[in-house]
């Protein structure tokens, strides 16, 4: 409710903003609107930390569905109002974020969870020291394919529509394959939770990953639409399943006393690698070109690989010795 209240701040500031031309008042509205979307990325976690063990990993891959609802439904909503109070533009663009803010406020006021509240805050027990969280194979592969799943996938998109201009595509082009990334990001959460409980974590992951280093492979053997497209669908697809293979582990990597610890160090390691990514692919982009870029984020996968490898082992091992 702190969160969304503060969505509502930002869009209502946003609006008044525009209306009068004050770009660093519209920079504080923005900024409350982002603080809104870091709390919301939790809804993921707190899902997954109310379900049973064999539930996770379906229970976080329905709530990021409704990130394939906001990528088709976002844009047209925010083409739809952006005139609604006339001159300037995009104004009423921000009325609409202050009411599904709103909406979210209102839905969250009915919800309660007042027993589940109560075990959670007086869960016995203690935390661990941090080092030995840190130690953990399955903590480990969880932050590792989490931040670089959102490294890699936040890097290439970013430079992908600058890089299609480059090569002689139009705008609607570029705009046509964010759209294919952002569906191949959401869409593949309708089912991969249950293909992880066919199939396994671990392979799902591994899966995941080596989408990613396909989409890095048709990135640098052809520039043409077909390629982009492709490309960035696949990216998109290994984004899914490694951020939603890294979340299941994360749910699974510690114990209550330790939930705010575990998962605030992971998310901030995540928003702050996806951030750099975001702020370096224009320059490196200008640097390197298209398919260096590519090229450059195979060590960050090879990591990945090595700790899901890691954590397989362990657990593998420690299962033939039980």
């Amino acid at each position: 409710m702190i969160g969304t209240s503060l969505g509502v701040m930002g869009g209502v500031i946003s609006v008044w903003a525009v209306l009068h031309g004050h770009f660093w008042v519209f920079c504080l509205g923005t900024f409350l609107v982002g603080v809104w979307q870091a709390f919301a990325q939790y809804y993921r976690l707190a899902a997954a930390d109310n379900v049973s063990e064999e539930d996770k990993s379906k229970a976080i891959s329905w709530v990021l569905a409704g990130g394939l609802i906001a990528a088709l439904v976002g844009p047209a909503l925010a083409n739809w109002s952006r005139g609604w109070l006339g001159d300037p533009f995009f104004a009423g663009a921000y009325v609409a974020v202050a009411c599904l803010a709103l909406t979210s406020l209102i839905l969250l006021l009915f919800y309660r969870d007042d027993a589940n509240f109560r075990t959670r805050t007086h869960v016995s027990g203690r935390s661990v020291a941090f080092g030995d969280l840190l130690s953990r194979p399955i903590y480990q592969a969880a932050v590792v394919n989490s931040t670089v799943s959102g490294v890699v996938m936040m890097f290439l998109m970013t430079g992908a529509p600058i890089a299609a201009l480059g090569c002689g595509l139009g705008v609607e082009d570029s705009t046509s394959i964010i759209q294919w990334h952002l569906v191949g990001m959401y869409g593949p959460s309708f089912f991969v939770g249950m293909l992880i409980s066919r199939c396994g974590l671990v392979r799902i992951v591994h899966v995941g990953n080596l989408l990613t280093f396909v989409s890095v492979v048709l990135a640098v053997t052809s520039q043409t639409t077909f390629a982009f497209h492709a490309a960035l669908l696949t990216l998109g697809v290994g984004w899914n399943f490694m951020f939603v293979g890294g979340t299941t582990l994360l749910a699974k990597s510690h114990t209550t006393a330790e939930q705010a610890r575990a998962q605030g160090f992971a998310e901030f390691l995540r928003f702050g690698g996806t951030a750099l990514g975001a702020v370096a692919a224009g320059p490196l982009l200008q640097s390197m070109g298209w398919q260096i870029m590519n090229i450059s984020v195979l060590p960050l996968l090879a990591a990945a690989l090595w700790f899901t490898i890691k954590w397989d082992g362990k657990t593998t091992g420690d299962q033939m010795n039980g």
